[in-house]
């Protein structure tokens, strides 16, 4: 397809990106499909590109570039090595690039694959008109899903991918950050069967959307004490899983300590660094599980996702946090900065 299209563009190391009006719309690869974007929501990593923070420096080497990886759309274009896939169809779409080729793909790891490349990172993304995606992250849209809901899964799995390795069916779950995947979480924690969830954040208006996502207490934790109100309301041991989402070494800390005896510890969140942490004390002694998340796994997450979006009573609509045309990107950045709930949407 010829032409040009409006999108964002990290131009250069440093804070900020540009809106252009003029950008080539994008050739695709023969194992590629392009995708007109519908829907593209924005995520703490686009903050960090758009910061310019270690973690965007060390990874994009490729500027200028379109980034935003969290979107939905439709096929205008398929390459000619891609096949089930033809020009109309719904598509979300899967961050990690695999290699296909190293240990971890080799095992069913695919999303931890030791090769990894990722779409809107250090590659070409969907914060505009129409986005190139590698037939190894096409995902398909079920029917009744609305291309907001789409942009939306990305990160949903990411959380749901933390609810499944919680195991949270029947448990008393503590989830920290309720921004919008611990949002998420909360709603996925209840659709799999979880038999309590206390939901912590420091902001009241995310805890009255966790209530809404069907979280049983909330706690603001700069007010009260967290391990103090997860025994109170657990008549004593503990939490029998907890789910952080903040990356926050003092929330980790406290979700650690909240858990019971044999309790399990899952980080979907990112520190900024290294957490100083009483492995003696907070996890030998107590024998707590603790496992990290990166991503989704591709693609048993997803169909997770789907399935979780047909539960009674889930509904992704109050995580949305507001809709922005995509020369309004700086205001919708400016929203999340300032504690905005919700996720914000960019719709071309």
């Amino acid at each position: 397809m010829e032409g040009t299209m409006r999108g964002v563009r990290k131009t250069a190391p440093g804070r900020g990106a540009e809106y252009r009006t003029d950008l080539p719309i994008p050739r695709i690869g023969e194992d590629e499909v392009l995708m007109r974007v519908c829907a593209s929501a924005i995520c703490g990593t686009d903050l960090h590109i758009y910061g310019w923070n270690e973690w965007a420096a060390n990874r994009m080497k490729n500027l200028p570039i379109v980034f935003g990886h969290e979107t939905a759309g439709e096929i205008v274009e398929v390459g000619k090595n891609v096949t089930g896939w033809q020009v109309g169809d719904r598509i979300s779409v899967e961050t990690h690039i695999p290699c296909n080729r190293c240990f971890q793909c080799e095992n069913g790891r695919r999303h931890i694959c030791e090769n990894m490349r990722l779409f809107g990172v250090t590659e070409p993304g969907a914060f505009a008109e129409y986005a190139p995606v590698p037939k190894d992250c096409i995902v398909r849209l079920g029917d009744g899903v609305s291309y907001e809901m789409g942009a939306m899964l990305e990160a949903m799995g990411a959380g749901v991918h933390g609810v499944e390795k919680a195991e949270v069916r029947s448990k008393t779950v503590l989830v920290s950050g309720c921004g919008p995947i611990g949002l998420m979480v909360v709603g996925a924690c209840k659709a799999h069967g979880a038999k309590r969830v206390i939901a912590c954040d420091i902001l009241p208006e995310k805890l009255k959307l966790a209530e809404v996502m069907g979280a049983d207490v909330t706690v603001n934790s700069a007010e009260e004490d967290i391990i103090q109100a997860v025994r109170r309301e657990t008549n004593g041991p503990g939490a029998d899983a907890a789910i952080d989402i903040t990356g926050s070494g003092r929330a980790i800390v406290a979700g650690l300590r909240a858990l019971r005896k044999g309790g399990r510890m899952v980080s979907v969140g990112l520190p900024g660094g290294e957490i100083p942490v009483n492995l003696t004390e907070d996890i030998i002694y107590r024998e707590i599980q603790y496992t990290g998340v990166s991503g989704r796994q591709m693609f048993a997450t997803w169909d997770d996702c789907m399935e979780i979006l047909q539960s009674p009573g889930f509904s992704l609509e109050p995580v949305i946090g507001g809709r922005y045309p995509l020369e309004g990107f700086e205001d919708a950045l400016a929203a999340i900065q300032g504690g905005a709930p919700g996720k914000m949407l960019l719709i071309p």
